[in-house]
C-alpha cells in the first residue's frame, strides 16, 4: 500500500507490493525490491538500489549526496542495499564518491538502530549490528558479523574484521582484526569476542586456536612480522589464517 500523501517520482521503480508510509519522498533514480516497507517521512533519493524484504523506519535519509567537499554534482555516485535489512529511525546513509569507488554498499540481514550514520564509500557485509548513534566516516570496510556498540565512531579508511566487536563509545583510529573486542578512545584490543563466536557456532577448538593467535599477536612481545610468522605455522586453522591475512593487508595498521 502506498499512502496518498507520499511523493514518489514517476521514474522511480518500486515492486508492486512495496509499502510506503505517509509523507515519504522517493526520488527518480530509486529502485526498491519486493516486500519492502518504507516508513513515514522517509526520504530515499540519489542513484539508490534497495533489495527485497527491507524495512526502513520513519525519518531515515537514504541515498543523499556525500558529506564530502570533494563531491561534485553529477559525479557517478550510488548506494546499494541488499536484502533483509532493518534501518531504524533517523538513520543517514550517503552515496559514494567518484574518488572512492563511487558506491556505498550494504549487504544482507544487517540491523541499523536509530541515528546510525553510514558515510560515503563504506562497504558493509552481512549480519552486522550497529547500535544507536554509531557512525562510520568515509571509506570504512565492515566485514560480516561485526557489532558496533552505541555511539561507537570509526575513522575514515579503517577496516573492521569479521566477528569483531566495538564497545559503546569506542573511537576506532586503526583497523580492528577479526574476532577481536575493542574498547576505548582510542580503541584498544580487549580480548576476543568469545560469546559472539559461541553464538555463531564456533567450536571449543576454534576458540582455543583464535585465543592462542590473539595472545601471539598482542601478548607475546613479538614484533608484528615475527608474530605473523608464528601464526603462519598454525595455518591449518582457517580462522587463524583469516586473522593473519587481515593483518597483512591492513593499510592503516591494527589497533595495539
Amino acid at each position: 500500500m502506498i499512502d496518498p500523501t507520499a511523493r514518489i517520482h514517476p521514474d522511480a521503480r518500486l515492486a508492486p507490493d512495496v509499502e510506503v508510509g505517509p509523507y515519504a519522498v522517493i526520488g527518480p533514480q530509486v529502485q526498491i525490491g519486493e516486500a519492502c516497507v518504507i516508513g513515514p517521512h522517509t526520504v530515499i533519493t540519489g542513484n539508490t538500489r534497495i533489495g527485497r524484504h527491507n524495512r526502513i523506519f520513519q525519518f531515515a535519509s537514504i541515498g543523499e549526496i556525500p558529506q564530502d567537499k570533494k563531491y561534485h554534482a553529477g559525479d557517478d555516485s550510488r548506494l546499494e542495499i541488499g536484502d533483509g535489512n532493518t534501518i531504524r529511525e533517523f538513520c543517514t546513509i550517503n552515496t559514494g564518491t567518484a574518488g572512492g569507488g563511487g558506491v556505498t554498499r550494504i549487504g544482507d540481514d544487517n540491523w541499523l538502530m536509530a541515528y546510525v550514520h553510514i558515510a560515503h564509500d563504506c562497504l558493509i557485509g552481512n549480519h552486522t549490528i550497529f547500535a544507536n548513534s554509531s557512525s562510520l566516516a568515509g571509506h570504512v570496510l565492515v566485514e560480516d558479523h561485526v557489532i558496533l556498540g552505541g555511539f561507537a565512531l570509526v575513522h575514515q579508511f579503517c577496516a573492521l574484521g569479521a566477528h569483531s566487536f566495538l564497545a559503546a563509545s569506542s573511537v576506532v583510529l586503526k583497523d580492528v582484526p577479526p574476532f577481536v573486542m575493542a574498547e576505548g578512545n582510542s580503541a584498544r584490543p580487549r580480548g576476543i569476542n568469545t560469546e559472539g563466536l559461541r553464538r555463531r557456532g564456533f567450536s571449543a577448538q576454534d576458540l582455543t586456536a583464535i585465543r592462542g593467535a590473539y595472545k601471539t599477536l598482542y601478548r607475546s612481545g613479538l614484533r608484528l612480522q615475527d608474530a605473523l610468522a608464528v601464526l603462519d605455522g598454525e595455518s591449518d586453522c582457517e580462522h587463524v589464517a583469516t586473522l593473519a591475512a587481515f593483518v597483512r593487508r591492513s593499510q592503516r595498521g591494527i589497533i595495539r
